[in-house]
Formats: C-alpha cells, sequence, structure tokens
C-alpha cells in the first residue's frame, strides 16, 4: 500500500492568471533593508534565491514605489524608471532558475511616511488631510492632477515589470497604505469621484488594477493584498474590506488578506504579529473572502508551521499560506517538509527581534535562530574546514549550541559541554514568562541541529582548568553566559525583600501584594516579570529607567505587552533610577531631573538590572596556547541575536 503524503493539499500546483505555481507556500511581500538606491542588489537576489532553492512555490518581493512620493523609506524598491528594470531581471531570472514564481508588489504608503529621508521630513500625501497616529504625519489632500500620476505609475511599473521578466504584480491596498485609505470613510473624506460614497472610494484603486492591466498582456498576473480588518478604531473593517474585494474580484487574478494597519500602535501590531497571537489567526476572514469570489485567496498572519497551512488549505479557508517569517527561519523548510523531514524544520518562534525588529532599526533583516538569513553572500553555504580541528565548546545556550553544530558540520572534531542538566541558557528562563513559550522553541531548534551535525554533547560537565588540559582541545569556544547584575551603587541595609528576576522565575519567592519592579535594561524582562507578577494578583509598579517600558524590544512586541499591562493595571514609571531599599519603601531617582520618587509599602523589590558576564573560566586561561574565541553573555551581555550571530562567526573563523 502506498504511504499517503503528509500535505496532501500543500504541495498541489495551483493556477493564478496565466501562471502555474508549484505549491501553496507563499513568501509575501515583506521589506529586507537590502536595497540600494531603489533596486534590485545582488544581496536581495541571494536572498530570495535560497527560498527559491528551499522550495518556496511564489515569492512576492517587498513594495516597488510607483511615483517618486512613494519613497517611504530611504532603501524602498522603487520602479518609476527605467533603471529598475536591470534589478528586477536578475531577480526573475534566479528566482525562475529555481522553479519559483515570482510577483513583485506596487505601492504607495500614502500619509503612512515611516521615517526622514535625508533630516527632513517629505511630503505626505492622502486622500484628505487626515493625520496618522502612529507616525503623527499631517498629509496634503491629493490634487487631481497627482492622483491621475500615480495611478499612471500603476501601469507604467506594471510594464517595466513584466519586461524584465517578473511573472506578476500584487497592487498593496493592505496595512492602511494609499489605496486602503481611499476606501476608508473615516480618512477619505472627498467630495469628488474618488469619495463621498462606496462605489467612488473604491475608485482609485480599482483605476490602479486597470491600469496595470492594460499595460501588460493576459498572462500577466495582477493580484490585489489587502487587509480584512485593521484591527484599529477607524480603520477599515471586515465588511468593508469583503465589499470591496467584491466589487474588484473580476478585475483581479487573486487576492491576499492579512490584517492590520500602519495607521496605529494597536493596528501595526499585526503587520508581523508577535508570538502572543494565535497561529492562523486571520484564516476565518479568508475563508469569507473564498466563499465570495472565484479567484486564488492568499492567506497570511501567524503561520509558521507546515502543518497549520495544510490545516488551513484543507479546509477551504485559502488556497495559498504566506509563512513569510518561517521561510526567514527556515528557507529549506517547504523541501523539508515535502521530503517528510519535519524534525529537521526549524521553526520561527515569532520573536521578531531580527527580521522586521532589523528593518525598524535600518539594518539588513534576518533572524536570531538562522543568522545565515540576510547574510547569504557570506555564509549562505556552508565551507568545509580546510583542517580538521579538535574543539571544545564550553556552554550550552543558544550561542554555544550554534558553535557546536556549525563547527562540526564544517568538519571539526567538536565537543560541547554544559554545567545544567539541559542545554538551553537564559533561554530556558525566557521561556517561563507570560505568552512567550514559544521562545522555548529556538532550543529545540538548536538541540536539533547539534544532533544532525555529529557533535558530542555533554550535560553535566562543568568545565575547569583542568578538565581542559586532560582534553587538549586546539580551539576552545567560551560560552559561558552571566548572571544577573545587582548594582553596586544601591543603598540597601538588608531589610525589605530584595530579589532579581531568575529567581522570580526560578520559583519559590513570596513576593507578597505589592511589588516594585526596577528594569534597568529595557528589554524582554522587567515587562514580562511585571506581567507574570500582576496576573499573579500583585499590584505591580514597572520602574523603568528609561523613556518607556521595553524600550529596547521591537515595537510590535512592546507594544502588544505594553497594551496588556495596561489591562492588568500595572503602573509603570518611566525616567526611574534605582536608589535604594529599606523595610518598607523603594527610592528611586529621576534620570533627567535628579528629584527623588518614593514608592511606599512595597513587599518586594524585583531587580531587572541586566546582566554581568561570567569571565571565571576566561580569566584563568590567559596563558592558553590554543585559539581562545569568547562569545555571546561571556563577552558582554546582550540578547540571543548576538550569542547565536558570535557562534557562526565563531565556528566559520576555525
Amino acid at each position: 500500500m502506498t504511504a499517503q503524503p503528509a500535505f496532501p493539499n500543500l504541495f498541489q500546483p495551483l493556477s493564478i492568471g496565466g501562471v502555474t505555481v508549484r505549491n501553496r507556500i507563499v513568501s509575501t511581500g515583506h521589506d529586507t533593508t537590502m536595497p540600494t538606491d531603489g533596486t534590485v542588489n545582488d544581496r536581495l537576489v541571494a536572498y530570495h534565491r535560497a527560498r527559491a532553492a528551499g522550495g518556496v512555490g511564489l515569492i512576492v518581493c517587498q513594495v516597488t514605489g510607483v511615483h517618486e512620493s512613494a519613497r517611504y523609506t530611504n532603501h524602498v524598491l522603487m520602479g518609476a524608471d527605467e533603471g529598475c528594470i536591470e534589478g528586477f531581471a536578475k531577480l526573475a531570472d534566479a528566482v525562475h532558475a529555481e522553479g519559483t514564481t515570482l510577483f513583485v508588489q506596487l505601492f504607495h504608503p500614502g500619509r503612512e511616511m515611516t521615517e526622514s529621508l535625508d533630516g527632513t521630513a517629505p511630503v505626505a500625501w492622502a486622500p484628505s488631510v487626515s493625520p496618522s497616529e502612529r507616525f503623527h504625519v499631517i498629509p496634503r489632500a491629493l490634487t487631481l492632477g497627482v492622483i491621475r500620476e500615480i495611478v499612471a505609475g500603476y501601469g507604467a511599473t506594471a510594464a517595466r515589470l513584466q519586461r524584465a521578466g517578473v511573472d506578476g504584480v500584487e497592487i498593496v491596498a493592505s496595512h492602511g497604505y494609499l489605496p486602503a485609505q481611499f476606501l476608508n470613510p473615516a480618512v477619505n473624506r472627498r467630495e469628488d469621484d474618488y469619495g463621498g460614497s462606496d462605489e467612488n472610494r473604491r475608485r482609485f484603486l480599482q483605476e490602479a488594477i486597470e491600469a496595470a492591466r492594460a499595460a501588460t498582456s493576459p498572462e500577466f498576473v495582477v493580484g490585489l493584498r489587502i487587509s480584512g480588518d485593521e484591527m484599529h478604531e477607524g480603520g477599515l473593517t471586515p465588511d468593508i474590506s469583503l465589499d470591496a474585494i467584491r466589487s474588484l474580484a473580476d478585475k483581479i487574478d487573486y487576492v491576499s488578506v492579512v490584517a492590520g494597519s500602519s495607521a496605529s500602535l494597536g493596528g501595526a501590531v499585526h503587520i508581523v504579529p508577535p508570538m502572543y497571537l494565535e497561529p492562523g489567526y486571520v484564516a476565518p476572514f479568508a475563508a469569507r473572502v473564498k466563499k465570495a469570489v472565484a479567484v486564488p485567496v492568499i492567506v497570511t498572519g501567524r503561520i509558521n508551521q507546515p502543518q497549520e497551512a495544510e490545516r488551513i488549505v484543507a479546509s477551504g479557508a485559502a488556497d495559498m499560506c504566506g509563512m513569510t517569517r518561517a521561510l526567514i527561519c527556515d528557507p529549506q523548510m517547504p523541501a523539508k517538509a515535502q521530503a517528510g523531514r519535519f524534525d529537521d524544520i526549524r521553526a520561527c518562534i515569532g520573536c521578531n527581534q531580527a527580521c522586521i525588529g532589523h528593518f525598524h532599526k535600518g539594518h539588513t533583516i534576518s533572524c536570531i535562530q538562522h543568522p545565515e538569513s540576510g547574510r547569504e553572500l557570506s555564509f549562505g553555504t556552508l565551507r568545509p574546514a580546510s583542517t580538521r580541528r579538535k574543539v571544545m565548546v564550553i556552554g550550552g545556550g543558544p550561542g554555544g549550541m550554534k558553535t557546536a553544530a556549525v563547527a562540526a558540520l564544517r568538519g571539526h572534531e567538536v565537543t560541547l559541554h554544559e554545567a545544567e542538566a539541559q542545554l538551553g541558557g537564559q533561554a530556558r528562563l525566557a521561556q517561563l514568562l507570560p505568552r512567550r513559550g514559544e521562545f522555548g522553541g529556538i532550543i529545540t531548534n538548536l538541540q536539533n541541529e547539534l544532533e544532525r551535525s555529529g557533535a558530542q554533547v555533554l550535560t553535566r560537565s562543568r568545565v575547569d582548568r583542568e578538565l581542559i588540559e586532560k582534553a587538549s582541545p586546539e580551539v576552545v569556544i567560551l560560552a559561558t553566559g552571566a548572571t544577573p547584575l545587582w548594582p553596586s551603587q544601591f543603598h540597601y541595609d538588608g531589610k525589605g525583600q530584595v530579589v532579581d528576576a531568575w529567581q522570580v522565575l526560578q520559583g519559590g519567592v513570596n513576593t507578597g501584594g505589592s511589588v516594585v519592579v526596577a528594569d534597568w535594561k529595557g528589554d524582554w524582562i522587567g515587562m514580562g516579570i511585571a506581567e507574570l507578577l500582576a496576573e499573579r494578583g500583585c499590584h505591580v509598579r514597572l520602574a523603568v529607567n528609561g523613556l518607556f517600558a521595553g524600550e529596547l524590544l521591537q515595537s510590535y512586541v512592546r507594544d502588544a505587552n505594553a497594551a496588556r499591562l495596561h489591562a492588568l493595571g500595572v503602573e509603570i514609571i518611566p525616567y526611574a533610577r534605582l536608589f535604594g531599599r529599606d523595610e518598607d519603601n523603594v527610592y528611586l531617582q529621576h534620570t533627567a531631573s535628579g528629584e527623588a520618587m518614593i514608592i511606599e509599602d512595597v513587599a518586594t523589590l524585583v531587580l531587572a538590572q541586566g546582566h554581568s558576564p561570567d569571565t571565571a573560566l576566561q580569566d584563568g586561561l590567559g596563558d592558553f596556547e590554543g585559539q581562545l574565541i569568547a562569545i555571546g553573555d561571556c563577552q558582554m551581555p546582550r540578547s540571543c541575536e548576538e550569542a547565536v550571530l558570535e557562534g557562526l562567526r565563531a565556528a566559520w573563523s576555525i
């Protein structure tokens, strides 16, 4: 009897307009921060080639401006002149060579201008003078002349992309960008042919679609991306979006549905939803669309595992699934899934740290688990070691695990020593915070890489100088991590309970009913501990040595956290430097004015003051004759991302 495939629907081909896509997995349009001078470059080609080689069916390349006023970042792709064709042709050739279909997004942000291009604010256009809350932009109303220019730009850019060999275009009406602004009666208050009625508010989008269609041949695909629910007050509702989709369905070859909007903090969380949101949560709206239209439907929103995508496609809710972060985390995910190599798949954990987090900082996107992503030109092809060496890795946190796995795959003889009974380091604590259990996936994923690599792993193995001399390694990689930092300039005589965040997470601490969390770092720890204790019924004050809570977190993660803390009644005190503690009170100092702030009747002070590097072993190896490399927190406490990246680099340097 022939065994049934694990994914009978996910790897079926699908016809979209004049093209056939080999499977139902999509890398949806997402900014990469890779383009330079508005054009496709070798780095972007290598990035998408890696995903095409990994078996993805469809790649939708990131937003491409159709008009000069569409430059919403200084690294946006532009399609407004003939200079774009050469780069897109290289991209199309690279993607097609691997059997993948390529579409490109046609884009205008309207009022959603996210950054200054040269230190001065650009002019932002919108249907009406309707301020954008998130970026504090007050746009000017589009004139009829500029509307005509932008509409013509959709057609002209589509024609250039077809000449470049691209298979189709996707008009971006999602996330509160310009076409969505025209659809939204709260934003579009025009009284001419582009406003005042549902039909008129759809006119701009309809004309953009018609312009792209008229400028290209019949087999060239023209699709639409739209947010079903913009998830904020005054945003597009599912009914408005569905009516717009129905009215335009005979003019498009497919529709791609998402959620959220760039216009507000709450709506923006859904642009790249963090781990707090349920996998596949946009699928119910996609199912409504699927029943209403005859064209294929793509759905995106926290679909990070092939089994989730299979379930959605099998249910009939959608024809294809956007799995962008899953593909950033593991470009080979489709091929692994199709081959039944399920344990080999490196699952995205929805942390948002190095993907959208890098984009928001103006850096090339990557992945904390797979730093090879975005660095394909440097690390895309594993280079075998020229000489096999004996390598000892000390510390089994994420950085140590990555080092050991990559070094072993390169051909070295690798032994990893971990003092505890389990691998994972601080990631084992991170997963204990509310709604962060998925973070523990980084441990599982790296353990799987270790097992496949052939590296030897020894747990409950505490390393000292004697053990190193006995093992006689040629290379020692120190990944010994860090411990909680208790500030030295902290006035405390032992009266009144003081504990650190690790002690709270490890259990056994009775905090009492009134707690102050002193957060120096502004990362996930302070906010997470505050949420944990508030959920237990404590009255929590989160005192932040910064401008706001979660200052170092990716904004969608931070804002989702902030919403929950507000609902739980957590009081947030910014500009707060920890000064001291006595039996009843906690003493803070305003970081700008220096004035005292006193919090009375505090049962427990919880310290989230950062970490101190564990350098004890390193300090004793100053005369080690072999190669000695320190990575991660034992070099300087930072985050999991730096530890894994430094582990990769260390393994390549041997």
